[in-house]
């Protein structure tokens, strides 16, 4: 058996708010910890039946940037889904609400400069 480690370093200010998020995997050709501005880890505690996670933000990271890394994941998770299940009807689902999310954030967005 083989096994891989995933380290995790947050460092936080006075108040305990994420000021930075490094990491770094085991099973990487990258030899220096990656430097990432938020993270969601998820997992599944099948005696309980929930979900366990972790949700970090720095305060450096934009509200776009927030809501490309919502995109982005809702469309990932859609891809894991359907590779898990082959229930593409729910996929694309999945993906018609990350899209309608993202041009929602965009239009308030758009309303939000015109109102400034």
């Amino acid at each position: 058996m083989t096994k891989s480690r995933v380290t995790i370093d947050v460092e936080m200010d006075d108040n305990r708010v994420p000021e930075g998020i490094h990491w770094n995997a085991s099973d990487t050709s990258l030899e220096k910890a990656q430097k990432a501005k938020a993270m969601m880890l998820s997992f599944w505690d099948g005696g309980e039946k929930t979900a366990l996670r972790i949700d970090l933000w720095t305060k450096d990271m934009m509200l776009d940037e927030m809501a490309d890394f919502f995109y982005q994941t809702i469309m990932t998770m859609a891809d894991t889904y359907g590779r898990a299940t082959k229930q593409n009807d729910m996929v694309d689902d999945m993906k018609k609400f990350a899209k309608e999310f993202y041009h929602k954030f965009r239009d308030h967005q758009v309303k939000e400069n015109k109102a400034s």
